[in-house]
């Protein structure tokens, strides 16, 4: 007898898509064997009760403002986050390959930023096209020559997983800069150990709350000079960022000043932030403001948002950035296929974690290929974020894909191209029913003298029927992932 003999079972009904793979189900009947216990626990839930605390939580993150920005919404940019109480689920054994491929990942790109603005190593072997580093807008040969404190480039990284059809990892895209979104793992973590704390209790699930002392100390493990009590403030560009709710959310976690650039000036080349108690010295800025607005005297002239002699006072070495600048060719969407010749290269090891085939405009061959192929193909700027400036050919008009074509052949260096994947499935609410969504993870991992890794990530979902994009700027929610200890 299967699993839904009974129809009062919460995801009675509930049918995973064919040839995808599902979070949850191994078939229509049986949950995935490693996860199974879990799984029965939150089935056994009345549909009315889960009803009820779906309504208490949007309630929550609302009260809460649990909230992100969209520019382009004309009913309103700032929106609650959709958060779906089915969590993911990951098994412990499955975590641990992911837990070092992700490490293996970020210390073969930190490597990578090292050479890149030191000896070039790699471009000498020529194992990437040199075009391609010293044209992108992420490579800033104003820091040629400098290396932030123990060789930390990459503080904090967001790195994008998607489950496909086979049930195997892969590397989405990495996120170098300011990554966001770990606001909202917190967030989903205490409402999920709110409203079913037995389940949360039994299920065994590894905590995610450690996260800003994890930040924190790490950031200030990489203070050259002893410092009893390092002042570390997270710089944010004000409310009307789209991530203003976790910068808030973080600083407040973090026990640190939630800045911006007008609270802070350098003198002799160092940071101080202006207190009523008088000047305070600034050790570490965890910046979420953009390279090109950080200094008014080094990048963008007409800043309003950065601090006045604040890249001079950092390559003084008085101050730690966090992220360092210059990470943006690390995650250049053109360089992204040569990430597995890094890690061979600098670790000489093989990829514990395989990264999706992609497709670079700017080659002839796979030009051709890709202007032929558009139908079957994920289109993307390779210095966009955020779902923005990109086309999924299964989906798009005959018109869409012919503007894409003008768009690519006019300048083909700025576009890249991937096979659509079958990304896995969750069950999700629709308000109405279970149906089957589309999810991602985002990862977190944290570097300074030490690296650690949160304990799943921000589970993204797209809540429109047979969408592939998870975005929340174009629809998406959020899932809490549990990782079983």
């Amino acid at each position: 007898m299967g699993i839904f003999a009974q129809s009062q079972q919460l995801l009675h009904g509930y049918h995973p898509l064919q040839g995808v793979y599902d979070e949850v189900f191994a078939d229509t009947e049986h949950f995935h064997p490693n996860i199974e216990s879990v799984c029965k626990m939150l089935t056994r839930m009345s549909h009315n009760k889960f009803k009820n605390c779906q309504k208490i939580a949007n309630t929550n993150f609302r009260r809460s403002g649990v909230t992100f920005t969209v520019y382009s919404d004309s009913e309103g940019t700032e929106k609650i986050f959709p958060f779906d109480l089915i969590p993911r689920i990951i098994h412990n054994q499955d975590w641990q390959k992911i837990d070092l491929g992700l490490k293996q990942r970020i210390n073969a790109l930190n490597m990578f930023l090292q050479d890149i603005y030191t000896d070039q190593r790699i471009l000498k072997e020529k194992l990437i096209p040199e075009i391609l580093v010293k044209k992108s807008p992420g490579y800033l040969s104003c820091l040629q020559g400098f290396v932030p404190n123990n060789g930390v480039f990459i503080n904090i990284a967001g790195v994008d997983l998607v489950h496909d059809q086979n049930g195997e990892y892969l590397v989405l895209e990495d996120n170098l800069r300011t990554p966001s979104g770990v606001s909202y793992v917190l967030e989903n973590r205490f409402i999920m150990k709110r409203l079913f704390p037995d389940i949360y209790s039994k299920a065994h699930v590894k905590p995610v709350d450690e996260y800003p002392i994890q930040l924190k100390n790490q950031l200030a493990s990489l203070m050259i000079d002893k410092v009893d009590d390092p002042r570390v403030v997270v710089l944010t560009p004000g409310s009307y960022n789209s991530a203003y709710f976790e910068h808030c959310f973080l600083a407040k976690c973090m026990g640190c000043e939630l800045v911006k650039g007008q609270d802070l000036f350098v003198n002799n080349d160092k940071v101080y932030l202006k207190t009523t108690q008088g000047p305070q010295r600034v050790d570490v800025i965890y910046r979420r403001i953009d390279d090109d607005f950080l200094d008014p005297d080094f990048f963008r002239k007409d800043s309003m948002l950065g601090v006045r002699g604040l890249m001079k006072a950092y390559l003084s070495g008085h101050v730690i950035l966090a992220n360092a600048t210059g990470n943006g060719i690390a995650d250049d969407k053109a360089i992204y296929p040569y990430v597995p010749k890094m890690i061979n290269f600098y670790l000489n090891e093989e990829p514990i974690i395989k990264q999706i085939k992609t497709y670079h405009c700017a080659d002839k061959q796979d030009l051709a290929y890709i202007l032929s192929n558009m139908e079957n193909l994920v289109i993307k700027e390779s210095s966009g974020s955020g779902g923005y400036g990109m086309l999924v050919g299964s989906m798009a008009t005959k018109e869409e894909i012919s503007r894409f074509k003008a768009l690519i052949q006019q300048c083909p260096e700025k576009y890249i191209a991937q096979p659509i994947i079958e990304l896995s499935t969750c069950p999700t609410f629709d308000g109405t029913r279970f149906g089957p969504r589309r999810v991602d993870l985002r990862p977190f991992i944290v570097s300074g003298k030490q690296q650690w890794v949160l304990p799943g990530g921000l589970t993204r979902v797209a809540l429109n029927e047979g969408s592939y994009i998870v975005n929340s700027s174009q629809g998406g929610g959020s899932k809490d992932t549990w990782v079983l200890d």
